[in-house]
């Protein structure tokens, strides 16, 4: 059976209260450090091991973790997570817990640190009951590889600049592929078709957030994972009247070739779908010119460096107008075919930065 893991949040709280656990712990001769930290994960309960910890002065104390997504394809794991403690006296009508950006953690465009309701949640749970109430921390969160990872992302689309986001609603990271992912999409959506059905199928977090930076309706919105096919038919079987595909081109485009779970470990023909489309579509460009360009798009490291190989050609609308009709199209086949409904399909394809680039 796949293993779950943490989310990101989860190991920034553990080294923060580990840190703390520290401080308070300082006496002439303080006890031995616990190697983990028990959370509260709203709900729910974990144990995290902590990776290092020690005092800088009698108030302030820095601990590491390291990030453990389970048996699930994020690039996060083993990412060291360092949390800077320190303690003081709270100022009247002050906050009991600042939470500040180190390097490698994201900042939003306003400046503040992108760390969200979930994971100031967690933080407040666990932190606070250690607190009197004179008591005050300012905590400020390190991911010493943030920035380089940031950049296999689509953070700055959603305005989080130079690191990682914590995000996320749940302490609990299930793989991807696993049953135990898929039971919970599927319960999702049927409390979403129960209530609309008209839906709307994104991929991940990031898929969501391009969902709603288009002005989509969240109430309508279903996170798939990389079981877009397996989602397909259940809608129809749940009796969804239409659903709205939207996320990034270099994972949707994949249904214009028949793939049906999107992660890159099942299949990964993207370039190849892409160039197929270069091929098909019709337009007043030379033999020649149009190799060329397949040839580039096909040597591409990546869909978003393919993207904007194309955008410096005529090509580009034509190609990825084509591929949004050829997802819309096959998602609706696909439905027909296993769930035996007729459901209307439409596509939104979005570029790294979460700009819709074709629509069909």
């Amino acid at each position: 059976m796949a293993r779950s893991g943490y989310t990101l949040p989860v190991f920034a709280v553990a080294a923060a209260k580990a840190a703390l656990q520290h401080l308070l712990a300082l006496s002439p001769n303080p006890p031995a450090d616990e190697p983990s930290v028990t959370l509260d994960l709203v709900p729910g309960e974990a144990t995290i091991p902590i990776q290092q910890v020690a005092a800088l002065d009698g108030v302030t104390a820095l601990a590491i973790t390291i990030s453990d997504p389970g048996d699930n394809l994020d690039m996060t794991r083993n990412t060291p997570i360092w949390a800077w403690v320190q303690m003081g006296d709270r100022p009247p009508d002050a906050e009991a817990i600042t939470l500040e950006a180190g390097d490698g953690l994201g900042r939003t465009a306003a400046g503040a640190p992108a760390i969200y309701h979930y994971a100031r949640q967690l933080f407040d749970a666990n932190l606070l009951p250690l607190l009197a109430d004179h008591q005050c921390l300012t905590i400020r969160l390190i991911l010493p590889d943030g920035r380089q990872l940031a950049q296999r992302t689509s953070n700055a689309a959603f305005g989080i600049l130079e690191g990682l986001a914590l995000a996320g609603t749940s302490g609990i990271a299930l793989p991807h592929s696993s049953s135990e992912q898929l039971e919970t999409y599927r319960s999702t959506l049927c409390t979403t078709v129960a209530a609309t059905p008209d839906l709307i199928f994104c991929i991940g977090y990031n898929g969501r957030q391009a969902a709603l930076n288009l002005g989509l309706p969240e109430s309508q919105i279903v996170q798939t994972g990389n079981w877009i096919g397996a989602l397909l038919v259940e809608a129809g079987l749940r009796g969804a009247k239409s659903i709205r595909l939207v996320g990034y081109q270099g994972k949707l485009l994949k249904l214009a070739g028949g793939i049906f779970n999107t992660s890159s470990h099942v299949a990964d023909a993207k370039l190849e779908i892409l160039v197929a489309a270069i091929a098909q579509v019709e337009a007043d460009v030379f033999p020649e010119e149009r190799v060329a360009i397949m040839q580039s798009v096909l040597a591409a490291p990546t869909a978003d460096m393919a993207h904007q190989i194309l955008s410096a050609t005529s090509l580009v609308d034509l190609v990825f107008t084509h591929l949004a009709k050829q997802v819309s199209d096959r998602a609706h086949l696909y439905i027909r075919k296993y769930a035996t409904v007729e459901v209307p399909v439409t596509t939104i394809l979005c570029d790294r930065m979460g700009k819709a680039i074709a629509t069909y």
